[in-house]
């Protein structure tokens, strides 16, 4: 069976929720976030992988997690070290400047996956790739000083924690790759695909609970996964049990079973191997709600566990869920 890999994809995130928000900072200007309300563009753009010329105005400088970094020309030698960031250079049409991306980064097909690991990185092998710019998601083993010792610019870009987080991040990736309108684009397409996922869904009053994997590791409404749900009117049976605020608690069976949740969300098909079938037969769950139902419902692991362009995808998936109730 496939390494289990939603544990590490739970740490990565643990530990990026504790950065801070990124500021776009133009050199002359200030470049403000795009806002999460949704109101629909008149024209609705594709989000592509298709790479762009880099836009000029170099040298920029953008706020991000770790500080201050000023590029002083387009990178053309990205590596990145998260799967997410990987995902938006992509989506933004920065995709012939990434040279490498960590093991994890399996979407898009085209891009370079290597055995690069955000997880436990290595820095020699990092700069044996000579990047002129390096994303990651979190500061393991002090990466971040490591690079910026070397002189390598590297981005702290850590697990958003709103939708705003998210479009703010998408356009850092833009300004800093040459490709700022690209990521307008991208952002205003996200935006018109979840308004329309979240209009057409039908109008519910159920709560939820969303499984990361078999040790019952979930996610609270404080998170962005718990904030696409949320946009649905869902409640999050997890949120009582998050006393600490960590965002990404592990339940018991004793306690889901007794929160009784209207709806099943598995973001542990690919990793662990998790059916529907699986959840039904577990010892008592056939006393909850959704598993009687038949209301569990499989959304892919990477969907539901990356911040990027493909959270409308994931807000898609749960509107689809809830027409299947109705």
């Amino acid at each position: 069976m496939r390494l289990r890999t939603i544990p590490v994809l739970l740490f990565l995130l643990l530990l990026a929720a504790c950065g801070d928000a990124t500021q776009v900072v133009d050199t002359t200007t200030t470049v403000v976030t795009t806002s999460t309300t949704t109101s629909t563009p008149t024209t609705i753009v594709e989000t592509s992988t298709t790479t762009t010329a880099p836009e000029s105005g170099y040298p920029v400088t953008v706020e991000v997690a770790n500080g201050t970094i000023t590029l002083e020309a387009p990178p053309t030698r990205i590596v990145s070290l998260s799967p997410t960031a990987t995902e938006m250079l992509f989506a933004v049409g920065a995709g012939d400047q990434v040279i490498a991306a960590d093991e994890f980064s399996t979407y898009p097909e085209e891009a370079p996956d290597t055995d690069l690991s955000g997880f436990t990185p290595n820095v020699e092998a990092i700069v044996s790739y000579q990047p002129d710019l390096v994303i990651v998601s979190n500061d393991i083993e002090d990466v971040v000083g490591s690079l910026t010792r070397l002189g390598v610019p590297v981005a702290l870009l850590p697990a958003a924690e709103t939708l705003d987080d998210v479009y703010s991040q998408i356009e850092t990736i833009g300004v800093m790759t040459g490709h700022r309108e690209g990521a307008l684009e991208v952002i205003a397409e996200i935006q018109t695909r979840i308004e329309q996922a979240v209009n057409e869904a039908p109008a519910v009053e159920f709560d939820y609970y969303h499984e990361l994997g078999p040790e019952l590791y979930t996610v609270t409404s404080q998170t962005f996964v718990g904030r696409i749900y949320g946009l649905f009117g869902l409640e999050n049976i997890a949120d009582p049990a998050d006393v600490d605020g960590f965002g990404y608690p592990q339940l018991s069976a004793e306690y889901i079973i007794d929160a009784d949740p209207d709806l099943i969300f598995l973001a542990d098909t690919q990793c662990c191997g998790v059916t529907p079938e699986q959840v039904a037969a577990r010892p008592g769950w056939d006393r909850i709600t959704a598993v009687a139902e038949g209301w569990i419902f499989s959304i892919p692991d990477d969907v539901a566990s990356r911040w990027g362009p493909r959270i409308a995808e994931f807000a898609e998936a749960v509107a689809e869920a809830l027409s299947e109730t109705s």
